[in-house]
């Protein structure tokens, strides 16, 4: 196996990077944009929907795909388009995708039907697609610091948070005094500002970071339809239902895609995804790390909406009251990142973050169902989890990557954590499926059918709970196997691999 590179390489300052935030604040204001972009773009949306619906005459599947779209087709060609990047150039390919967003955003203001609502929508996931790996990647090559890395990483997090936060908010008031296409119409200027930010802040792509290998066609493929069939799983299963043969048979399909592509990129002379390279400790265990958070917040953010609104009685309203604990801690908790990385290392900041995150969804497993103040503290929990893991998971994956890789380091960080979004859907909806008879969103459910849900959620808590803890457990040893290496072989060839 390549050893790591010694940290002491890695602190190295090199010539022109930028020695603080501020000397980067164009670049920086660029890339949050397209962060805010991604985070933005779905929250703000789904409160139109029930407006749209009207409006476009649209049907409830019409409706899922308005969203689906976006989700699936950005998931499924992250991967892709990440290689692209390191070959072709990242900067090039990532103002590619702001013009294409820019341009699908203003055909929103030609739609007349809920098909064509979904094709904008599908060409906004590939321009995220393009768009936002690269600028996880920029970022952290802007820098040479790893300090600075994880400051500019977190300032570009917290702005898409507040975006995420915001957005339903936002989203509400536009919907009292404008037509719904304003809302994604707000991406053009958002894709202006990124497009500026970034040809100004950030120098033309070199030659010397990016490679010239062939872009592996096949690879490409058969990673994308097995990521797009992962993606479309848990609507299946919860639309069909557990005892329908279509969830099942995607799920097979998934399988012997990714089957296929592992046997493809161990064949390929020129793989897509090296897999050598996901192999190396600091990578595999920043993805272990990212895959155990995505699980648990899928989760666990799936099973509180069913149980404040439909065990407890608590209005849409009420129950994005009881989120807000959460959304705090994502938006203020960006302050603390840096002074507790700084303080405990990335290394560690990576397992103690993810294992806060596995700690509450345990909680809110066990004791959520004994009041709100447990499922408050689960809150905070998970969010504080993912607010750090958000960062440093991610930096300790492109820290063990070569150069020119990065790209496809930053999309396989975000692949890993919407396919881990998706699976922790179809396993929570399948258990709850399993164990409640009857029709979940009915009201006045029996004493019986209240047993059940309740007993649903610990299971599918408590499922997700070992799953998460396993992955963090087997990321620990990565990560300490990485420090081994690291101490064993401390002049190791950054760009080797």
């Amino acid at each position: 196996m390549t050893a790591q590179p010694h940290d002491d390489v890695l602190e190295q300052p090199a010539i022109g990077a930028p020695q603080s935030l501020r000397a980067a604040w164009v670049a920086l204001a660029g890339l949050s944009a397209v962060f805010l972009f991604e985070m933005l773009d779905n929250s703000i949306l789904n409160v139109a929907l029930p407006t749209i619906g009207r409006e476009l005459h649209a049907s409830t599947t019409g409706l899922q795909w308005v969203t689906g779209a976006y989700a699936v087709v950005f998931g499924g060609l992250m991967l892709a388009f990440g290689a692209i990047a390191d070959r072709f150039g990242r900067r090039r390919i990532m103002l590619i995708g702001l013009i294409l967003l820019g341009a699908a955003s203003l055909a929103t203001a030609l739609v007349t039907t809920a098909e064509q609502l979904i094709a904008v929508r599908a060409a906004m996931g590939v321009a995220a697609a393009m768009t936002t790996p690269g600028s996880m990647a920029l970022a952290f090559r802007l820098f040479s610091e790893d300090g600075l890395r994880v400051r500019a990483m977190t300032l570009i997090s917290t702005v898409g948070l507040i975006g995420l936060a915001i957005g339903p908010t936002v989203g509400g008031f536009v919907l009292a005094i404008a037509p719904w296409q304003v809302l994604l119409l707000v991406n053009v200027p958002i894709a202006v500002l990124a497009i500026i930010g970034v040809r100004k802040g950030i120098a033309a792509d070199v030659a010397a970071e990016l490679h010239r290998d062939p872009v592996d066609v096949p690879g490409a493929v058969l990673g994308t339809v097995t990521i797009v069939l992962a993606l479309v799983v848990p609507t299946l299963f919860v639309n069909e239902g557990s005892g329908s043969w279509a969830p099942w048979t995607a799920t097979a399909a998934a399988v012997a895609g990714a089957t296929l592509f592992v046997l493809r990129e161990r064949s390929a002379r020129y793989p897509l995804l090296d897999l050598k390279l996901v192999a190396r400790p600091l990578v595999s265990s920043g993805l272990a790390y990212k895959t155990a958070s995505g699980l648990a917040v899928a989760g666990m953010g799936y099973m509180v909406t069913l149980q404040l609104q439909l065990d407890w009685g608590w209005s849409p309203a009420h129950a994005a009251t009881g989120m807000l604990p959460q959304v705090v801690v994502l938006v203020a908790g960006g302050a603390f990142v840096n002074p507790f990385v700084q303080r405990v290392g990335l290394d560690r900041a990576a397992w103690i973050s993810a294992a806060a995150v596995v700690v509450g969804l345990a909680a809110y497993a066990v004791l959520g169902r004994f009041g709100y103040l447990w499922i408050a503290i689960a809150l905070v929990l998970v969010a504080a989890g993912i607010r750090v893991n958000g960062v440093v998971a991610g930096t300790n994956v492109l820290r063990g990557l070569p150069e020119n890789r990065t790209s496809i380091g930053a999309a396989l960080v975000d692949t890993a954590s919407e396919v881990a979004t998706g699976v922790g859907v179809a396993v929570t909806g399948t258990i709850l499926a399993a164990i409640f008879t009857g029709d979940i969103a009915t009201s006045n459910w029996s004493t019986q059918q209240t047993m059940q849900f309740r007993d649903a959620v610990s299971v599918a808590g408590l499922t997700l709970t070992v799953v998460a803890a396993t992955l963090v457990a087997w990321g620990t040893v990565r990560t300490r196997r990485a420090a081994d290496s690291q101490t064993s072989t401390p002049n190791a060839d950054v760009i080797g691999g």
